[in-house]
């Protein structure tokens, strides 16, 4: 499908369906069949079939006849984007510094249309921490790093994004608070994050997590990602997470833009 705004015309057809095939073996956590991918890229299994032995024709699918899965190369795209991305790179000494401060593990996110995606992470000194991976995405509306980013868009681009929106519960424990999920309460938490400057969100991904989250704004103003703190329900409080890890992750925030834009007057 193109993206907002991209005529029609201007996109390869089959290169979409590669990507999309590739995405739909990114989310699997088996091997698929051809059967399997045919339906789930709402395809022919020829053109399905197709897709795959190009796909494993550059490295980037391995099949054993019946099935299909990526090849470890496929993270050599992942890798190539951070390393034209200079930001993580920028980041990572405060993210560092932040970990250590905090004693818990912090991460670096970018908005990708209706997704974050973690592009750093730095765990902290303890031993129990959130193990997430760099390359993971979750849904936007159900993370503070993907709250205060969805603030920093303009009000045409959050209405498009909620009008698009497909939220749906992360957790369903007993005793935790239910994800936010319908446009309404996500335009709420979105406002709230754009009036504090920070987003907290309370068990809402995972029963045992909370986090915090600020955006970091480039030379031009624009967030261009966020640094989130993750920690876990038995040892910090929310009122915690604002009067002892705010400061410090704010502090983070600010060398990291000092830093942004020490390099742009470099450049």
């Amino acid at each position: 499908m193109p993206a907002s705004g991209q005529r029609a015309d201007d996109t390869v057809a089959s290169l979409l369906r590669g990507l999309e095939v590739i995405g739909i073996l990114a989310r699997a956590d088996r091997p698929l069949s051809l059967a399997e991918i045919a339906r789930l890229a709402d395809t022919t299994r020829a053109t399905a079939r197709r897709l795959l032995l190009t796909l494993e024709g550059v490295g980037y699918v391995s099949s054993d006849g019946p099935t299909f899965w990526l090849r470890p190369r496929i993270m050599e795209l992942g890798d190539t984007y951070l390393e034209v991305l200079a930001l993580p790179r920028i980041a990572h000494p405060h993210l560092s510094d932040l970990a250590e401060r905090v004693r818990d593990t912090c991460s670096l996110t970018v908005l990708d249309r209706d997704s974050v995606v973690y592009v750093d992470r730095v765990k902290g000194p303890r031993l129990m921490n959130v193990n997430i991976a760099v390359g993971s995405r979750f849904p936007a509306y159900s993370m503070s790093s993907g709250r205060v980013l969805l603030a920093d868009l303009s009000d045409a681009e959050l209405q498009d994004y909620l009008a698009r929106l497909q939220g749906e519960p992360l957790v369903a424990a007993p005793g935790t608070a239910a994800t936010v999920t319908t446009p309404e309460d996500v335009a709420r938490v979105v406002r709230r994050a754009r009036e504090d400057g920070y987003s907290v969100t309370d068990q809402e991904l995972d029963p045992a997590l909370r986090s915090i989250a600020v955006a970091v704004h480039g030379p031009d103003g624009r967030a261009v990602a966020a640094v989130n703190v993750s920690t876990h329900v038995t040892r910090t409080t929310v009122q915690q997470l604002h009067d002892e890890v705010l400061p410090d992750l704010l502090a983070a925030v600010r060398a990291i833009e000092e830093d942004l834009a020490g390099q742009a007057v470099d450049g």
